[in-house]
């Protein structure tokens, strides 16, 4: 299968230029819809995916298409590929869909995932490897276990003025606040975040149908 030329037949004209005003990219784009990228992608046997990821993607869908394909590989496996995926992301869209497809390979692995690739790219000083992070941290390890790990690295990125840095903050303090509201309030009446940041954060909660009206009028009080 050839997955460029089957990838522009599912062009949508419509989503592409739905696309083109919510994901800023320097990519050429098609407007695939995502749900039928992955179809696709299964199309692929597993012992084909390494051929396939030896084609350099010329277009956003493709840099999707190739982060599906990593994800199905096993753990060891998608690690050898995962660094080359994540060189390509300049938006939003491509880091939040590829963190999201991993959950099954890292599932096992994730004390090893977190300090071989999530840890580093919490301390990259590039924009969208930052972002890699946080979102891995949002949709890996959303967990009771993990969230003094997720306090301590809001912490040290409290300073980053990037856009995609501080909404992807926003939104994993907001959802540790969502599930575990108790730990998180104690770490939002002590952090030093930005207060763009800690605001936006509150704004996310208080969007949140699974906040109580008292939480959320308590919260707006703590706005800076």
């Amino acid at each position: 299968m050839n997955l460029s030329s089957e990838l522009a037949k599912l062009t949508d004209t419509a989503y592409l230029k739905n696309n083109k005003t919510t994901i800023p990219t320097n990519w050429p784009m098609l407007g695939v819809r995502i749900p039928e990228i992955k179809k696709l992608v299964q199309k692929i046997p597993k012992e084909e995916i390494p051929n396939y990821l030896e084609t350099k993607p010329e277009n956003h869908e493709e840099i999707l298409a190739r982060g599906f394909l990593i994800a199905r590989l096993p753990y060891e496996e998608m690690l050898k590929y995962f660094d080359s995926q994540i060189a390509l992301f300049d938006n939003w869209c491509t880091v939040d869909t590829f963190c999201a497809a991993l959950r099954k390979s890292v599932k096992k692995n994730k004390a090893d995932f977190l300090e071989r690739k999530v840890e580093p790219l919490l301390k990259s000083q590039k924009e969208f490897e930052t972002r890699t992070g946080l979102v891995c941290l949002l949709d890996l390890f959303m967990g009771e276990e993990y969230l003094s790990t997720i306090f301590e690295s809001i912490e040290s990125l409290k300073d980053r003025n990037e856009y995609y840095i501080k909404i992807a903050i926003a939104w994993l303090l907001a959802e540790c606040y969502i599930k575990f509201p108790a730990k998180t309030e104690v770490f939002m009446d002590k952090t030093k975040l930005n207060n763009w940041t800690f605001n936006k954060a509150i704004s996310k909660i208080c969007d949140s149908y699974r906040v109580s009206i008292e939480d959320k009028d308590k919260l707006r009080k703590m706005r800076r």
